[in-house]
């Protein structure tokens, strides 16, 4: 191993996952494993340990999650092994093994009835499968290891795979008028800025366990999410405000799901880009814009 640390970091092909690779290159004195759902899948939890005790890491980083928040309402079992049951497994192993264990969580865990940001020490509710798996897997994470770091965050985006700026960017290609959600509201988060701050936490040894909130800073509803879209890639599309019911869901969504990020900047002393700075960085990306 050269004696560089070994980071695990489950998730690769998310789109956190993705981005960590892209950050991660050429960082010394570590060593960066990325593992897919292939490599590792979470819902064989014999497996998880199995592959982790081969591996041996100083660092282990869980991003992969079980997303289909629909879904989630029929396949409840899978959500809570993949989501809770294997978190659980990751936390125990770290604990056992003396390696750091970091995973992240979603703003999803509230009932999103709030009329103001969230703090970590606001009441989880969560409203939906999905939200409920998580939170579960919070709870699991520390009660077998203390020690643990779990960041939530919230409308996660980059340029790789299925995520809302994508959706946004296909549909107004295509359509001359489309219409989004405008009663709910949050702050989308970059994945490479999130990226940036594990890798940050790692690299300085900030290991300073709890739950921690991070998205990126201001606020948004979906639809103020679109019109930033369309008015920095200048594409010509109507856009209109709609309420939520008019898109009925099989899962319920949190209408107020923004979170306070004081803990974070105060204890691994950062500073958070705006959202719409970091939508513009990320949008220079696109080689087609």
């Amino acid at each position: 191993m050269n004696g560089n640390k070994r980071v695990v970091i489950t998730g690769a092909t998310g789109q956190l996952g993705q981005a960590l690779k892209e950050r991660a290159e050429g960082i010394p004195g570590f060593e960066f494993i990325f593992l897919d759902r292939q490599e590792l899948p979470l819902e064989n939890l014999e497996q998880v340990v199995r592959s982790l005790k081969s591996l041996q890491p100083h660092v282990l980083i869980n991003t992969a999650a079980y997303t289909a928040v629909d879904l989630a309402e029929v396949e409840i079992e899978l959500a809570e092994r993949v989501n809770h049951l294997a978190v659980r497994e990751m936390a125990a192993y770290a604990a056992q093994y003396d390696c750091k264990f970091m995973s992240i969580s979603t703003d999803y865990v509230f009932d999103g009835s709030s009329s103001f940001p969230l703090d970590e020490n606001q009441p989880t509710a969560p409203v939906n499968v999905y939200g409920r798996s998580k939170l579960n897997g919070e709870k699991a994470a520390f009660e077998v290891n203390a020690q643990s770091i779990i960041i939530r965050t919230s409308w996660v985006y980059s340029p790789f795979g299925k995520n809302f700026v994508n959706t946004m960017l296909q549909l107004m290609r295509t359509k001359d008028e489309i219409s989004v959600v405008s009663d709910q509201h949050g702050s989308p988060t970059n994945a490479f800025d999130l990226a940036d701050l594990l890798l940050n936490i790692i690299e300085k040894d900030l290991w300073i366990p709890g739950i921690y909130h991070y998205s990126n800073e201001g606020e948004a509803s979906w639809f103020d999410f679109a019109i930033a879209i369309r008015q920095l890639t200048q594409l010509d599309c109507k856009v209109l405000p709609v309420n939520s019911d008019a898109f009925p869901t099989k899962a319920k969504r949190p209408k107020n799901s923004l979170l306070d990020k004081s803990k974070i900047k105060s204890t691994f002393d950062i500073t958070i880009p705006h959202w719409k700075e970091s939508l513009t960085k990320m949008l220079e990306q696109y080689p087609e814009l």
